[in-house]
């Protein structure tokens, strides 16, 4: 997964991530400096790299999170145990799955900000499986099916069209057919607190998604009062769109 990833972001990417290496010793005193990315389901933390090398050559302490996928509870530890390693005011980041995860961990004190980006945002008792119901269908959502031990993954006929449509097809390809599955546990599991009600919130909206409808979206971006940010780009939009993505996360740096 991270070779494929890397590649993808070699291809797209290669003088974007070059940009804002000069200014590395600039950051603003009133930023938060810690950034903590948390991945979605189907794919691994280097889903973020492009984004990551942004933030890095520009100050920031860049942390990648990586997600078990085995419950909700899980990942949740493994985003608090990477906040509890930041040494001051962080931004919590989640792209699609991760969104439910920022959700339930981001009311550490460390956390200034959230971003969402192509992510579900659950409210109190809301699990990703009555999200995903409630929500339009998409390409993406009807395509996700368990394996034969229950865990759940994107048909990889489908994933390229639904899940990737902008990045080149055969790296789309790579990434459908080395999927890291969702447990059905974290599926189904709720939310018991919801972070947003109480920090700065930012959401970047992906306007071709065919896994999360952009209505819905939307929908998630007004109830939390975000500021939001339109990408003309599919669910992959962190790779695709890393300059744009980074862009707001540097805004939510200086959230107060």
């Amino acid at each position: 997964m991270r070779n494929i990833l890397v590649s993808a972001a070699s291809v797209l990417l290669a003088g974007t991530t070059l940009a804002g290496s000069v200014h590395s010793a600039e950051l603003p005193k009133q930023a938060a400096h810690n950034i903590v990315l948390v991945h979605g389901a189907f794919v691994d933390q280097t889903s973020w790299q492009p984004v990551a090398d942004i933030l890095t050559k520009k100050g920031y302490n860049v942390t990648l999170v990586e997600n078990p996928l085995t419950s909700l509870a899980a990942d949740v530890d493994a985003t608090k145990q990477a906040l509890a390693k930041q040494d001051g005011k962080t931004v919590l980041v989640g792209h699609s799955w991760g969104g439910v995860v920022i959700t339930q961990a981001g009311n550490d004190p460390k956390v200034s900000a959230l971003v969402y980006v192509s992510a579900f945002a659950p409210d109190v008792g809301q699990s990703l499986a009555a999200l995903a119901e409630s929500g339009p269908a998409t390409e993406g959502a009807g395509a996700i099916h368990p394996d034969n031990k229950g865990n759940l993954y994107i048909d990889p006929k489908v994933f390229p069209s639904a899940v990737a449509a902008d990045l080149p097809l055969k790296i789309a390809e790579s990434l459908a057919n080395h999927q890291l599955p969702l447990s059905n546990k974290a599926f189904e599991a709720p939310v018991d607190t919801v972070a947003w009600r109480d920090k700065p919130t930012f959401y970047v909206i992906t306007t071709k998604d065919r896994v999360i409808a952009p209505e819905a979206q939307k929908f998630f971006a007004d109830r939390m009062k975000a500021q939001i940010t339109d990408v003309a780009g599919s669910h992959a939009s962190l790779v695709v769109h890393a300059k744009e993505v980074a862009e707001v996360i540097e805004k939510a740096s200086l959230a107060k």
